[in-house]
């Protein structure tokens, strides 16, 4: 150990077999890997495609990695070789050959041309080399991986999904669904157009759908980027779903006409009730302003025909709007002729509410027996008489019905023990 060379103390004989043991199973780990390399799927795939962009510029540098690495495993492994060649020509080496061995296994003794940018040629020490082709490796494995990704996963979903498209197109083409005449005619050409250029961008430059994972140092740590597929994916699903209320439309037409028909004719009905009930209160009410009820919308019964049209010609995308649209505009049709009904009535139901409460005092003074009190018997037949004649002055009946309810409870209060006892 008390030699030196330029590579540091000279070995002794158990560190030079450390070391070819070491540099040994290093150069067989190197081995596999390159041949594996060689072997990958990604990367035969990437030696046969007609690559584009970002591929096929990253693609060009990788190869000359990989031709580099090559070179330097030649070179590890010629200076590997002669090391073991060395350390085998005699049993116990010289103290000249632990120098030689010195000199390979630590120094820089490995010479190789230049990589093209000037310089002639380099030197690396063993260690140096296994390091510089495992940071190759890793880059020139990165690539190929990520490529190998996209080309895994995103054309499989894409042709799954074209196939999806195909389907719904024969769909929609078959209730009347077509480029230029709906919507989702339309979009179904757009997207089958950005399918199409789609797969053939990711089979040609997959790397530009490659989203690297931030502070990974893994090879091929990241994921393929899937956000034109997935937005092409939820727009045909909101086709799908548009073609399924059309059929669905198809299916149910009849019955939701019939129920439109059946909605339009009761509102007709009950304006026409609310129009003779307006009637009857201006000749039985009097001094009441009731409200003018509206005609018939004669606007939903043209649309209806139209409907029954579509429906009839099989234009089954035009006439799920248009049913949608009538089943809105008919309930509301039906709720504002109730409406109506019940403003034009409402005086008869206070009249109605007059004549229920004269009767229940009625009943009550006489179940006291107060009945023929002429007191009470002359204000109930005053409210009675305003109550059931017509015109009816409602302000003028409430008043009547009131002095009579005041009237029935000051008896009440006074009347004797023996006259409300058991007959209360």
């Amino acid at each position: 150990m008390g030699v030196t060379d330029p590579a540091g103390p000279v070995m002794d004989r158990d560190e030079v077999d450390r070391a070819l043991a070491r540099l040994g199973q290093e150069h067989e780990a190197i081995e596999t890997s390159l041949l594996a390399l060689q072997d990958h799927a990604g990367r035969r795939l990437l030696e046969g495609a007609e690559l584009t962009g970002v591929t096929k510029e990253r693609w060009q540098a990788a190869e000359a990695r990989i031709t580099l690495l090559w070179t330097y495993f030649d070179a590890y492994t010629d200076a590997l070789r002669g090391a073991r060649e060395i350390r085998a020509r005699r049993r116990w080496s010289s103290r000249e050959d632990l120098a030689e061995l010195t000199g390979l296994l630590r120094g820089t003794c490995v010479a190789l041309a230049g990589p093209g940018d000037g310089r002639l040629s380099e030197s690396f020490s063993l260690a140096e080399l296994v390091d510089r082709m495992n940071e190759l490796y890793a880059t020139s494995l990165d690539l190929v991986v990520a490529a190998d990704a996209v080309w895994s996963a995103l054309p499989a979903r894409i042709d799954l999904l074209a196939a999806e498209l195909q389907r719904t197109r024969q769909l929609a083409h078959s209730v009347g669904v077509r480029p230029g005449e709906h919507p989702a005619g339309d979009d179904l050409e757009r997207i089958t157009r950005t399918l199409t250029r789609l797969r053939a961008d990711v089979v040609s430059d997959p790397l530009a759908f490659w989203v690297p994972a931030e502070g990974s140092s893994a090879p091929g740590g990241g994921r393929p980027d899937t956000t034109v597929y997935d937005r092409e994916a939820r727009a045909l699903e909101d086709v799908r779903r548009e073609i399924d209320a059309v059929l669905t439309v198809r299916q149910d037409a009849e019955a939701r006409l019939i129920r439109l028909r059946d909605v339009l004719s009761r509102a007709d009905r009950t304006l026409a009730e609310a129009r003779t009930a307006r009637g009857e209160v201006l000749a039985k009410i009097a001094a009441t302003e009731v409200p003018v009820v509206s005609g018939p919308p004669t606007v939903l019964q043209e649309q209806l025909a139209t409907a029954a049209e579509y429906r009839r010609q099989g234009q089954w995308h035009r006439l799920s709007p248009l049913l949608e649209s009538l089943e809105r505009k008919a309930d509301e049709e039906l709720l504002r002729a109730r409406e109506q009904l019940t403003a034009v009535t409402a005086p008869l139901a206070v009249r109605a509410e007059l004549r229920g409460r004269l009767d229940a005092y009625k009943a009550k003074v006489a179940r006291h027996g107060l009945a023929e009190d002429p007191f009470l018997v002359e204000r109930y037949d005053a409210a009675r008489r305003m109550l059931w004649s017509a015109p009816c002055d409602l302000r003028v009946a409430g008043q009547a019905v009131l002095r009579y309810q005041r009237a029935a409870a000051e008896l009440l209060d006074g009347a004797p023990e023996d006259r409300r006892g058991d007959q209360s």
